[in-house]
């Protein structure tokens, strides 16, 4: 299967036109490859055989090579970085909700749930979940950004 990534905003009709503001969500959707968890492997040194061996993780009753739930995670601050260059990831609650495996399409949205000014940046909390091909909840928490700006870079 070919590894695709769709960005999109919610509410396009404002987008160009109009800043950051609460209640708005910034979505992603991405496919995770073998490949992917082969070379998160290689980076973090976690060679766990559940995310690298599809009998090891059959036998440890998935279905599937499970993708590490760190990599699933990482699309927040690449959700938030994509609309807002420079921005800075401050903090991150996790709740690993199910397993995501291997191959599955799985949409990350962060909503934006308060903003406010400091100095010459903004700082931004966000609601944080994935949710799997069927709009099941697979991840979910909160975070915390550095923006340069409130307006989304269109991507």
């Amino acid at each position: 299967m070919i590894k695709r990534t769709l960005f999109y905003y919610m509410s396009v009709s404002r987008y160009s036109t109009s800043l950051l503001k609460t209640g708005d969500k910034l979505k992603q959707t991405r496919i995770f490859s073998s490949q992917d968890l082969v070379d998160f492997s290689k980076v973090t040194l976690d060679a766990n055989p559940l995310h690298l061996d599809s009998e090891y993780a059959r036998n440890g009753g998935f279905k599937a090579i499970l993708v590490p739930g760190m990599l699933v995670a990482s699309f927040f601050p690449r959700i938030i970085a994509t609309h807002f260059p420079g921005a800075v990831y401050a903090s991150q609650t996790l709740h690993f909700r199910l397993p995501v495996y291997v191959e599955e399409e799985i949409t990350g949205e962060v909503e934006a749930t308060s903003i406010r000014g400091s100095k010459n940046k903004y700082i931004a909390k966000f609601i944080t979940r994935c949710y799997n091909n069927t709009g099941v909840l697979v991840l979910d928490g909160e975070a915390m950004a550095v923006l340069p700006t409130l307006c989304p870079t269109q991507s």
